[in-house]
């Protein structure tokens, strides 16, 4: 009986979690899924099932090296907006992190890293970049950018870079 209880108990917490979870996703307005397209300044919406899709794929294919944003292999350039606006070229925008995804350089821009940062261009190495396409980098990125707006400075540790 008591484990019954248990049962029905977990069942019913489990399905409030992805009732709320659910919601919460369909309820984030317009403004939040608002983002920069490039670096002249056009933006862009990212749809709900496409943030879904960027979210699934940064967690299965970056999260080991970003989680939270935070990059483990140099903890000092995040994901966070500040380090993604000091970059050359600029990656605080989908335009710029795709690219980077692509072919990614140095945060000076000035060396090309594709045999140690997972990359399209280095899918030989990195197999998880192999079945990306394009459609999948824009959701990655569209997930990295509203992440700021969703979990605030919690997001690559909230630190400033100047």
């Amino acid at each position: 009986m008591f484990r019954r209880l248990i049962g029905v108990l977990v069942a019913v917490l489990v399905t409030f979690q992805l009732f709320v979870g659910s919601a919460t996703a369909v309820e984030m307005d317009k403004a939040t899924r608002t983002v920069k397209l490039n670096d002249k300044g056009d933006t862009v919406v990212i749809s709900v099932p496409q943030l879904a899709k960027g979210k699934r794929l940064f967690n299965d294919t970056c999260s080991q090296c970003h989680a939270g944003g935070v990059t483990k292999t140099n903890q000092n350039v995040g994901l966070e907006p500040e380090a993604l606006a000091g970059a050359t070229p600029k990656r605080d925008n989908i335009e710029g992190l795709v690219d980077y995804m692509k072919n990614p350089t140095t945060y000076d821009g000035e060396t090309e890293i594709s045999e140690i940062h997972p990359s399209i261009k280095s899918a030989d190495i990195f197999t998880e970049m192999r079945n990306l396409t394009d459609d999948d980098l824009t959701a990655i990125a569209g997930h990295i950018l509203i992440q700021p707006k969703v979990v605030g400075t919690r997001w690559g540790g909230g630190k400033i870079y100047y």
